[in-house]
């Protein structure tokens, strides 16, 4: 018969359970040195984790740099080029570039304007200031540089689109929609694009060309347009005629046009002058009684 103690609990009998491998093993960690917790947690790193690693490194650099004063651009500027380098080491080193929507004629200025090279460290590059680099060439309008990761870089452009060949002052220059100067662009590199003549003829030309290529008869004959007084156009045709635009409405002058060539094939047979300024009546002047061929810069 067991012993019973007055006052207190029976005492079981029975074993006590061991303790598992498992808690043992716990036990065994929560004990372990700092150093080869350390070491454990160095092993098999996965890109997962050495992106955690950086964005830590990021987070203690910015937090450095609000204690430090002065020394805080230095400080961050040199865990940066740390940084790089060892990701660069890692793997992340530029090999790849790929340039989107550029004309043959734009690439070349645009990778001149990056400046980059070859096995370029590729994580915390500027991507702002290589957009800005590419903005600044005469071709683009706007650009987005993206980069994936481990080594590729991915340049998109938009270019200005190349409207007409402004002539003005003995100079001949390319321009976009809005009227301004493309400066790398060789207008003698772009025949097929038409001609523009006179102050103020870049500014308004993108409001009257779109009218002149809907009517591909009269495109096809188009020799120039000739800005006059700055106020209205003169259509200057390949055989010499002209014909006079009012300064307003000119989208009903070209109508009144068409409706002329549908019944006269003027286009076709040829004219000196047809003056269409006044909505009311349109004059024709045939050529067997023309004078004198009109200047290209013309007069109202």
């Amino acid at each position: 018969m067991p012993a019973v103690v007055r006052g207190g609990r029976r005492q079981s009998s029975k074993t006590p359970p061991k303790k598992t491998a498992r808690g043992s093993s716990r036990s065994a960690t929560r004990g372990a040195p700092a150093g080869k917790l350390q070491a454990m947690a160095g092993v098999g790193l996965s890109p997962r984790a050495t992106g955690g690693a950086v964005l830590a490194v990021l987070v203690l650099a910015g937090a450095v740099a609000l204690f430090t004063g002065g020394r805080a651009q230095a400080l961050s500027s040199a865990v940066g080029q740390a940084l790089d380098h060892r990701l660069a080491d890692a793997g992340f080193r530029l090999a790849k570039v790929h340039i989107n929507g550029a004309s043959p004629e734009a690439t070349p200025a645009i990778r001149a304007a990056l400046g980059l090279y070859k096995d370029q460290p590729l994580a915390l590059m500027d991507l702002n200031a290589l957009k800005g680099r590419v903005e600044a060439v005469g071709w683009v309008k706007d650009a987005r540089v993206v980069r994936l990761l481990p080594d590729t870089l991915v340049i998109a452009v938009t270019e200005h689109e190349r409207l007409a060949v402004w002539q003005h002052n003995g100079k001949a220059v390319v321009i976009d929609s809005q009227g301004a100067v493309i400066p790398e662009a060789d207008p003698g590199r772009f025949p097929e694009l038409p001609l523009v003549v006179g102050e103020g003829a870049a500014e308004a030309a993108g409001s009257l060309l779109p009218q002149v290529r809907a009517r591909p008869r009269l495109m096809a004959r188009l020799e120039a347009l000739v800005r006059v007084d700055d106020r209205r156009w003169d259509l200057r045709l390949k055989d010499g005629s002209l014909i006079q635009l009012p300064a307003t409405e000119e989208d009903s002058a070209l109508i009144q046009l068409d409706q002329l060539d549908q019944r006269a094939r003027v286009l076709e047979l040829g004219f000196a002058r047809i003056d269409l300024r006044d909505p009311e009546m349109i004059a024709v002047r045939p050529r067997d009684v023309a004078h004198a061929t009109d200047p290209v810069d013309g007069g109202a």
